[in-house]
C-alpha cells in the first residue's frame, strides 16, 4: 500500500498533465479544433474529473469500500458459523 501523501501527489500529476490537452483544446485555432475534440471529449475530461473527484472524496469512497467489505466478511462468517 501506498501513503497517502504518494497517492495524493500521484493524482495531482495525473489532474496537472491531463489539463494540459484542454487548455491546448480551448486555446487552439478554430480550424484545429476538430483534431482535439474527440480525444478531450472522451479521454481528456473524464481522467481529469476523475482525478479530481478522487482528491476531493476519495477518502469517503476508500470508507465506503472499506465498510462494505468488513460487512460481507461479517455475514460470510455468521453463515459459516451457522452452517
Amino acid at each position: 500500500m501506498i501513503s497517502n501523501a504518494t497517492q495524493r501527489l500521484i493524482f495531482r500529476g495525473i489532474h496537472l498533465v491531463f489539463s494540459i490537452p484542454i487548455l491546448g483544446y480551448i486555446y487552439s485555432p478554430f480550424d484545429k479544433l476538430p483534431a482535439y475534440a474527440f480525444k478531450t471529449r472522451f479521454v481528456f475530461v473524464p481522467l481529469m474529473v476523475i482525478s479530481g473527484l478522487w482528491m476531493w472524496k476519495g477518502h469517503v469512497v476508500r470508507r465506503f469500500i472499506s465498510k462494505q467489505s468488513v460487512e460481507a466478511d461479517a455475514a460470510e462468517n455468521l453463515a459459516h458459523d451457522r452452517g
